[in-house]
Parts: structure tokens; C-alpha cells; sequence
């Protein structure tokens, strides 16, 4: 039997290339060798109180875009996590067992409190418990995630295990981080600083949608500096960023000419940034044309959602029913 894998991105815009290089792209080749679950986590994102509109329109975005990425909903099960209620059932039981203390001193709580004073939130408290919800739910083994959602899926391991205990059952596997390749991706952003990211706002991340113009006004404007001013001195963040971004997405040829050049001190930083605006627009052309054509169908997504939402609830409903029958909730 395969091994299940159960991973989501929140619905809280569009992808870039940090979520396809990252993630998504793992994703489509893990997909034939695993039980995969995709989902669109968007009760997740209710914890920024998006308009209804806008929430609507992101789970579309990345539906759409998880599709034209290459993730196939015959190989794996895409779905929208609120089409799925018995997470939210699971999030409630696991809830019960969750202890202030312990969700007060994570890490992205604290690091979001910090950020929005003004609305810290039970959801943000919780939230560890509902990630923890999306992978026991459908007992999954396997999970792949970056460095900074370690200790989510050390919570996750934890409310699991305290379940077993209570209710006396192994019922619960452990899941642990996952990585399909070796070969760790960094996708950093273009502001100078960090990884690229959707709360960084647009300029910070090229997305996957994004037309040649607009990737080459972003690429452009990426910070930078005044140029090296010795031989072979060690890149600056804001350099090195751009460097590797070039890495991710330019021939190994073009990176090694460029690093040379920089080397030298000869590197027009102009002439580096058009080649690396160019070799991005080439390198999310495919996905870009296909996510034209999605888009326009209505039909296909709302056939892909519902399908996903079936397989989804499958493995969810005998969960929940094993879950309730361990608690006690028993019919008379």
C-alpha cells in the first residue's frame, strides 16, 4: 500500500515561483509513487478575514493554477479544505486536548502577534491544531514542508500521540517532514531580503500568471547595489538572491557567465537582470498559457472540485466515524 502524503497552500492569492519550485513542482512527480492530498487550505485563511469575493477568487487562483501546474486530480485528490467538514469536526476533538500554554509559546503565533497586534485571533491560536486536523484526518505519514513549519508538525505528532494515550489506541500515525528530492530549492524574493512570498506583497514575488511585461518591470526594480568593488568578493544578500533565483531558473552556462563577470567586476547589472527577467518568462510560459485556458472553464473546475471533495470525504468520513466511536459517541 502507498504511503500518504497530505500537504496544502493557503488560499490566499496567487502561487509564484517560490510555491512551484518549492513545492508544486515536487508535488506533480511525487504524485505517481504516493496517496497524495492537495488541498486549497482556505479556512486557514479566515484567520485575515478576507471579503467573501476574495476569498472566492484566491481558491480559484490556485485551484486553477495547481491544475496547470501538472497536478493531475486522477492521480491525486485536489480538493478545497472546507468541502471537507470532518476537518473541522477533527479540529474540534483535537482541540479538546490542546493546551493553552503550548499554542500560546509557537513560534508563528508569537511571530504573528508581533505583526497584527490588532488581530490576534483564536483561529491564530489554534491554528497549529487545524494544520495538525488536515493530516490526521487522512492518517498520513509523510508531509512535506519548509523549515518554519517544523514545529506545527511537531504539534501535529504531539495531538496525535495525546490522543492515542487518552483513548488508549495506536489509531494515530506519527507524520513526519517529507522532501521528494535532495535537492532543496531556495526561492528567495526581490526585495533584498528572505524567501519570496505572497505576504511580502507583489513586488517582492514573480507569479505564475504574471505577463512578460510585468515579470520584467519586477525583475528590474529587484534591489541591488552599486556593483563589487574588489575581485571575487563575497555577494551581498540582495546579489546573492538575485544569483540565485538565476540558478533556479537560467542555464547553468548563463549563471556561470554571469558569476564570472561579477567576479571580474565587470558585471553590468542591467544586462544580468534582463537575461534573468527573459529566462523567467520562458520558464513560466507553459504554465502561464495554461492557466489562460483553466480559467476560462468553469465547468472543468467545478467538476475537478466536487471530484476532489468525494475522494477527500471518503477518507475523512471513516476517520471521523473511527474517531467518534473511540471517543464514546456511539448511536443508542
Amino acid at each position: 500500500m502507498k504511503e500518504t502524503v497530505v500537504s496544502g497552500i493557503r488560499s490566499t492569492g496567487k502561487l509564484h515561483l517560490g510555491n512551484y519550485y518549492g513545492a508544486v513542482k515536487n508535488f506533480v512527480q511525487m504524485q505517481n509513487d504516493y496517496n497524495c492530498y492537495f488541498f486549497i487550505a482556505d479556512l486557514h485563511s479566515l484567520t485575515t478575514h478576507p471579503t467573501p469575493a476574495d476569498l472566492h477568487g484566491n481558491i480559484k487562483h490556485v485551484l486553477v493554477e495547481y491544475l496547470a501546474s501538472g497536478i493531475d486530480p486522477e492521480n491525486s485528490t485536489i480538493y478545497i479544505q472546507s468541502d471537507v467538514p470532518e476537518v473541522a469536526e477533527l479540529y474540534l476533538y483535537l482541540n479538546m486536548n490542546a493546551y493553552m500554554g503550548e499554542l500560546e509559546r509557537s513560534t508563528s503565533f508569537k511571530d504573528k502577534v508581533r505583526a497584527n497586534p490588532d488581530n490576534v485571533n483564536a483561529g491564530l491560536l489554534t491554528y497549529p491544531v487545524l494544520m495538525a486536523a488536515d493530516i490526521l484526518i487522512h492518517k498520513a505519514t509523510k508531509v512535506p514542508v519548509g523549515k518554519d513549519q517544523e514545529q506545527h508538525l511537531e504539534m501535529a505528532r504531539t495531538f496525535g500521540n495525546r490522543f492515542n494515550r487518552l483513548y488508549n489506541t495506536e489509531y494515530f500515525p506519527e507524520p513526519y517532514a517529507f522532501s521528494y528530492t535532495d535537492k532543496l530549492v531556495k526561492v528567495p524574493g526581490l526585495d533584498g531580503k528572505g524567501k519570496m512570498g505572497k505576504s511580502e506583497g507583489e513586488a517582492n514575488a514573480v507569479y505564475l500568471s504574471d505577463d512578460p511585461e510585468t515579470i520584467r518591470k519586477k525583475v528590474m526594480r529587484a534591489v541591488s547595489d552599486g556593483g563589487p568593488t574588489e575581485e571575487n568578493q563575497p555577494k551581498p544578500e540582495a546579489i546573492q538572491n538575485l544569483f540565485d533565483l538565476m540558478k533556479v531558473v537560467s542555464s547553468e552556462d548563463t549563471h556561470q557567465h554571469f558569476d564570472e563577470l561579477y567576479n571580474k567586476m565587470q558585471i553590468r547589472y542591467g544586462d544580468f537582470k534582463k537575461q534573468l527577467a527573459e529566462d523567467m518568462i520562458i520558464a513560466t510560459a507553459p504554465m502561464r498559457e495554461r492557466i489562460q485556458d483553466i480559467a476560462k472553464d468553469d465547468a472543468y473546475l467545478r467538476q475537478v472540485a466536487k471530484h476532489g471533495a468525494l475522494k477527500a470525504r471518503e477518507s475523512a468520513q471513516k476517520t471521523i466515524r473511527e474517531v467518534r466511536s473511540l471517543i464514546g459517541f456511539k448511536s443508542f
